[in-house]
């Protein structure tokens, strides 16, 4: 049976984690991560799904662009929203965790790693914390673009890399900020991390100077000539911000 009374500070926050990561537009009962993370708290998926609208209408952006959500929600939804919406650290590893505490599992056993040997004690339990948390910020971003290179519309999901905008190692607070992430494939990940290309705060694609002496090379044409000036496709929630754009164009950027 699933459960039918109110939903728990623990479930809510699992739910934010599944808002957080699903392409909101395709939530539905029938949508398999809907069934699966209901699956997991024992909830229905129509459940599941209601819960998703209602965190869906407290999110700006998605009212920016006329997506509303669910009219009516509960105030404890509001509490986690408020209390992890830009503490994306916390959220991270915490939803996570209660993900793995549901399914009777180790933390480590829920996330998709390379089969490694973890060492003992601090060193381990960061590690492992750095790997759920970087899961977690792929799954939030590539989601948010529907699972798509923002600049060459590519889908294959095993090509696409949730692209920092400013480096990893360079902002600690924003590491986990989904706000602070591109979905871009592979090739052009590279680019963007060694400042050959830059988004500008105004959603462009800007290229290096540093094609000039490449320009009659065909493959440099067609992966990113022809992309100069052109806006990128914008995701359905967690805009890129265009504070940290900036920093990339005035501090990464090859000009």
């Amino acid at each position: 049976m699933k459960k039918e009374n109110n939903w728990t500070r623990d479930e809510t926050i699992i739910a934010f984690n599944v808002y957080c990561k699903i392409q909101f537009k395709k939530s539905s009962k029938t949508n398999p991560t809907i069934i699966k993370y209901a699956n997991i708290i024992g909830r229905s998926p129509s459940a599941l799904n209601m819960k998703i609208g209602n965190f869906g209408r407290l999110d700006p952006e998605l009212r920016s662009q006329g997506i509303v959500g669910l009219s009516n929600g509960g105030k404890l939804e509001e509490t986690i929203w408020n209390e992890f919406h830009g503490n994306w650290d916390k959220l991270a590893y915490e939803s996570e965790l209660l993900i793995a505490r549901f399914q009777n599992k180790a933390i480590e056993d829920t996330i998709d790693v390379e089969t490694i040997e973890f060492p003992i004690g601090k060193e381990r339990e960061a590690i492992i914390k750095q790997r759920v948390n970087q899961s977690f910020f792929r799954s939030t971003v590539l989601s948010s673009y529907n699972l798509k290179c923002c600049i060459t519309e590519l889908s294959i999901t095993d090509f696409l890399v949730s692209s920092h905008i400013i480096p990893w190692s360079e902002d600690k607070k924003n590491r986990l900020n989904p706000r602070n992430g591109l979905c871009l494939n592979s090739i052009h990940d590279k680019a963007f991390d060694k400042g050959y290309i830059t988004v500008t705060p105004d959603y462009k694609v800007m290229t290096s100077k540093y094609f000039n002496d490449f320009k009659t090379d065909k493959s440099v044409l067609d992966f990113f000539l022809k992309y100069e000036g052109l806006s990128i496709n914008l995701p359905d929630k967690f805009l890129p911000s265009k504070e940290f754009l900036d920093y990339h164009y005035q501090n990464k950027f090859k000009k």
